[in-house]
């Protein structure tokens, strides 16, 4: 057979796969200076995906992405966005003072003045309603920001370190989780005269670290048996080194999770206690403090109630669906 005349603007490439693919000339130099670029971003030699054009995403890059595609996700963190920024200037929305009342106008259904009516003392249930987000938002970032961190200092030091002092902190946590939320806030913040919200912070803060506190320990333990802690640890590197570059980072994802969802459970227990008596208290706006008024007429005026507690019950719902959200964006055996 004759051999073929070699054209000089053409070049031959091998596919790897049994075949041959023509590459103009100007290509085939840029393959022989670049090989990378044959390979689809793979370095020589190596699997796909290895290549300086492909970084390495982490766990939080990939955990943002999942969320920002999350409808569940978008939605609840709209509504959160709503409640801060209501909290932040409740006089957008609401004009007037939610403490300024007139019994003249008892128990009347919904106004201009007042969209969502008045209450038994006349006051207005929307600007109320408004201003109860405040000390609601207030009371559960605050209180979830103290659980969470006092839960992961203790739990965390105990998982890293182990021996007497875990023994200890587990023995504390069951006797915490051994006392009824409810009835340890009837039983403390009865003999509080304060009508501020740190009363109620600290006494969910008392009562609420054990649960992060067995979450973060748990997680401690496990990062700390992998192999690059151990590594770590052959190549001299201090416990606090390792603590805070190493395991801390690999072991918050089902502290922020737990957190999350415990927000909105916060919200709840904050109302509950304000409903019970013991919690926040008059002249403080409070969800809580409008349902407990406006139960003993629900049937006179049911919307002085009804306004307050739908405004709860999607509070906890946006909170909660936003933590299911993380924990799915988190988890990757959810993936």
């Amino acid at each position: 057979m004759p051999e073929q005349p070699f054209e000089p603007d053409r070049a031959i490439a091998g596919t790897g796969m049994g075949g041959a693919m023509d590459l103009a000339a100007s290509e085939a130099e840029t393959l022989e200076q670049h090989p990378s670029a044959a390979s689809g971003g793979r370095a020589p030699g190596g699997p796909l995906g290895t290549g300086p054009a492909d970084k390495p995403r982490s766990l939080w890059s990939d955990a943002w992405r999942d969320l920002r595609r999350n409808p569940v996700f978008l939605v609840s963190a709209l509504v959160i966005l709503f409640l801060v920024v209501i909290s932040l200037w409740p006089s957008l929305i609401a004009s007037g003072s939610p403490l300024t009342c007139d019994l003249a106008k008892a128990q009347e259904g919904s106004q201009a003045a007042a969209p969502f009516g008045y209450d038994g003392q006349g006051c207005n249930v929307y600007t109320r309603t408004v201003y109860g987000a405040r000390t609601s938002v207030t009371v559960g970032v605050c209180a979830t920001l103290g659980v969470a961190l006092l839960g992961s200092v203790l739990g965390g030091l105990a998982g890293f370190f182990g021996g007497f002092w875990d023994s200890v902190l587990s023995r504390i946590t069951d006797v915490f989780f051994a006392i009824p939320v409810v009835l340890g806030g009837l039983v403390l913040l009865s003999v509080v005269t304060s009508n501020t919200v740190w009363p109620v912070i600290g006494f969910m803060v008392l009562l609420g670290w054990p649960q992060i506190s067995r979450i973060a320990r748990g997680s401690v333990i496990t990062a700390k048996q992998n192999d690059y802690v151990q590594a770590a640890r052959a190549l001299g590197a201090s416990n606090s080194r390792i603590l805070l570059r190493h395991i801390a980072p690999n072991a918050v994802a089902p502290v922020i999770v737990v957190a999350t969802i415990a927000l909105g459970t916060y919200i709840a227990l904050e109302a509950t206690l304000s409903y019970l008596g013991v919690g926040l208290k008059p002249p403080s706006v409070s969800w809580g403090i409008d349902i407990s008024a406006a139960s003993p007429y629900i049937r006179n005026a049911p919307h002085a109630l009804l306004w307050p507690s739908g405004a709860l019950a999607l509070t906890v719902l946006a909170f909660i669906m936003l933590g299911d959200a993380v924990r799915d964006a988190l988890d990757p055996k959810l993936r």
